[in-house]
């Protein structure tokens, strides 16, 4: 009985689940390894039999030239002039498809000029976008003291956006004869090469970079003597010196210098003891102050003390 749509010709009539199926009762032949083997070899061949695709031949030859004249340009030292004169093939190509290095902003710079940053940061006409390093141009800027911070940023296609944070010279220190601008946490910026820095605060000794803060305290605590300091210096890292314009030097004890520099402002208030002939004022022994006469200033106390009447 067949259906409705087998009727009107609307579905082929159902087929046996194994069409092409072996008949009952045929026999099966079983392939031997070696005609196992043999069939698989075939069909290797076939796939090798095929023709190769179209322009293969082409394309190995014109790599097999290309390769020898990279070679031949490399021995020749060829090529190292062309890198040198355009940059690597990455970025030669990189430039061809409009990927260059055309634009580069910079902000941030105080002291620094443009070219001094591109040249720390590695920019030169023959790089490209894609091959160039952005974290160690970064990298390279921070290495230099002056720079706090940086920032170097691809913008495709063809843009570098470089911000760097300067350091402010904020102090003079000076080591081992040499005097450097340092930032206010004490890191040397660079060397002293002119003028333009002379009225900054300035410490000398070992360690006094470092502790910037101490002396700028002084320097406050000081009210109107502080124009009259020259400098501070750090002694034995422990305690502070200031020299004076007048060549005297006040010696501040290791434990609460700003309570000497309070004395000596009273001093100077009441007493003028800064426009006198001493050498040193020391205030190392609490509440004390010892006051170190020049030659003449001693030889003149000397003259004038009374003399003592001789015996009969």
């Amino acid at each position: 009985m067949r259906s409705l749509s087998e009727t009107l010709g609307l579905r082929a009539a159902p087929q046996p689940a194994f069409a092409l199926a072996r008949p009952s009762g045929a026999p099966v032949r079983v392939l031997l390894r070696g005609e196992r083997a043999a069939r698989g070899l075939t069909g290797w061949r076939q796939r090798l039999d095929r023709p190769a695709p179209r322009g293969l031949g082409t394309a190995l030859a014109i790599g097999l030239l290309l390769g020898a004249a990279v070679l031949g340009a490399t021995r020749g030292g060829e090529y190292q002039a062309l890198v040198e004169r355009e940059g690597g093939i990455g970025d030669f190509a990189a430039r061809a498809l409009g990927f260059g290095v055309d634009v580069v902003t910079i902000s941030g710079e105080v002291q620094l000029t443009e070219p001094e940053i591109l040249a720390l940061a590695g920019l030169s006409p023959k790089d490209s976008l894609p091959f160039f390093d952005a974290a160690r141009a970064r990298k390279n800027l921070e290495a230099l003291p002056l720079i706090k911070q940086a920032s170097v940023r691809k913008l495709y296609p063809n843009r570098i956006v470089i911000d760097i944070v300067e350091r402010t010279p904020f102090a003079l220190w000076q080591k081992d004869g040499e005097v450097h601008t340092v930032a206010a946490d004490g890191a040397v910026i660079a060397d002293m090469r002119d003028q333009r820095f002379s009225s900054l605060p300035f410490v000398v000794g070992d360690g006094a970079n470092a502790r910037l803060s101490e002396f700028i305290g002084l320097l406050d605590a000081a009210a109107e003597l502080r124009p009259k300091i020259v400098a501070g210096v750090l002694v034995g890292e422990r305690r502070w010196n200031l020299k004076m314009k007048s060549g005297i030097e006040v010696k501040l004890p290791e434990s609460d210098p700003l309570a000497a520099m309070a004395t000596l402002v009273a001093l100077q208030r009441r007493q003028r003891i800064l426009d006198r002939d001493v050498l040193t004022l020391d205030f190392r022994v609490p509440g004390k102050v010892f006051a170190r006469l020049s030659e003449d200033a001693a030889a003149a106390r000397a003259a004038a003390r009374p003399k003592k009447a001789a015996p009969p």
